[in-house]
C-alpha cells in the first residue's frame, strides 16, 4: 500500500495552541501540577482529571466552539469524555448539544452526559459506529458535527495542556500522554515547547502504532480495558499530520500494567483515575518513559471502579 500524501487543509501549530490558551482561559481550569517521588524516582503529574467534567476534553471543545463557525446547535460522537466536554462547553456558551455514544459507554459517563443537559443517543458497540451515525445525522440536518479529535481547533485546544506544563513545570524534560485518536498527543507536542513527548497506547488499541507503521492512518483493532476512552480505531488525519512534522516516541503498555498503575495512583496519591488516565503512569512504572524529570498527564477520572483485590 502506498502511504497517503494528503494533508488536511489546516494543520495546527504552536501559535494555534497559544491562541487557544488565551481563548479558553475564562472558561477552563488551569489544572495544577504535582511534583513527587515514587520508588525513589522523580516525576511530575499534570492533574487534568481536576478539569471541569473530570477530563481534558473540555479544552478542545471550548476552543472549537469559540473559534469555529458560530451555530446554535452542535452534534458529536464520543466514548464519553469528549461528549461531556462538548455538552459542558455548549452549555457554557448557550448552545444545544446532541451526543452520540456507543451502547457500551460506562455508566459513570452516561449518567454525567444525561445530567449535562445534552441529548444522548446510544448507537453501536464501538465509538466508530456511534461516530458514523452522528455524522450521518449531522449531514442530514445540516447541523455542525464536531469531531472528537480530527479537528484542528480541537487539537489546538488539547495542546493547552502542554502549554501549561511548559509554563508551570519548566524543568520537566519529557511529557507522557495517553493516545486514542491522537488529538491530545498532537496538541501536547505542539504546546510543550519542544520537550520530548512519549505517546503511550494500550497493546489492544494501537491506532498510532498502526499509522506509523503504514505511513498513514489505518484501521486498527480495539480491545483494551481503556477502550472506552482510547478506543479510536483510527488515528485522525489532523493529529497524524502534526505528528509527521513533530515526531513523538511511541510506547505500548498491557492491560495488566494499566490496571496496576491505576491502583497505584490511588495508593500513592488518592487519585481515582479511569484506566486511560493511568496509561502514562503504567509506562513510567515499567521504565518506558525516558527523562530525568518527566511529566505524566493524568487525563481523566470518569469511571466507577475500586482497587483490585
Amino acid at each position: 500500500m502506498t502511504p497517503s500524501t494528503a494533508v488536511p487543509a489546516h494543520v495546527p501549530t504552536a501559535e494555534d495552541v497559544r491562541a487557544a490558551a488565551d481563548r479558553i482561559s475564562i472558561h477552563a481550569r488551569r489544572t495544577p501540577v504535582l511534583h513527587a517521588q515514587v520508588d525513589g524516582r522523580t516525576l511530575t503529574l499534570k492533574l487534568e482529571h481536576l478539569q471541569l467534567t473530570g477530563a481534558f476534553k473540555l479544552r478542545g471543545a471550548l476552543n472549537a466552539l469559540l473559534a469555529g463557525p458560530k451555530a446554535g446547535r452542535v452534534i458529536t460522537a464520543s466514548g464519553g469524555n469528549h461528549g461531556l466536554g462538548v455538552a459542558t462547553a455548549a452549555r457554557l456558551l448557550g448552545i444545544e448539544a446532541v451526543v452520540y455514544v456507543p451502547e457500551t459507554v460506562p455508566d459513570a459517563k452516561a449518567r454525567r452526559l444525561e445530567a449535562s443537559g445534552a441529548e444522548v443517543v446510544r448507537v453501536g458497540e464501538h465509538y466508530a459506529v456511534a461516530a458514523a451515525a452522528a455524522r450521518k445525522y449531522a449531514e442530514t440536518t445540516g447541523v455542525r458535527y464536531l469531531h472528537a479529535y480530527d479537528d484542528p481547533f480541537v487539537v489546538a485546544g488539547q495542546g493547552t495542556i502542554g502549554h501549561e506544563i511548559a509554563m508551570d513545570a519548566p524543568d520537566c524534560d519529557t511529557v507522557a500522554v495517553a493516545v486514542g485518536g491522537g488529538g491530545l498527543v498532537a496538541g501536547v507536542r505542539l504546546g510543550c515547547g519542544g520537550r520530548r513527548v512519549v505517546a503511550v497506547e494500550p497493546e489492544g488499541c494501537q491506532s498510532l502504532h498502526a499509522a506509523l507503521a503504514a505511513g498513514e492512518p489505518v484501521d486498527a483493532p480495539v480491545d483494551s480495558v481503556a477502550a472506552s476512552a482510547l478506543g479510536a480505531a483510527r488515528v485522525g488525519d489532523v493529529p497524524f499530520a502534526v505528528l509527521r512534522r513533530n515526531p513523538v516516541t511511541p510506547v505500548l503498555v498491557s492491560d495488566a500494567e494499566i490496571l496496576a498503575a491505576r491502583d497505584r495512583l490511588w495508593e500513592e496519591f488518592r487519585i481515582a483515575a479511569e484506566p486511560a488516565a493511568a496509561v502514562p503512569f503504567a509506562a513510567w512504572l515499567a521504565g518506558r518513559v525516558p527523562g530525568d524529570d518527566p511529566c505524566l498527564v493524568i487525563c481523566g477520572a470518569n469511571a466507577d471502579w475500586r482497587p483490585a483485590d
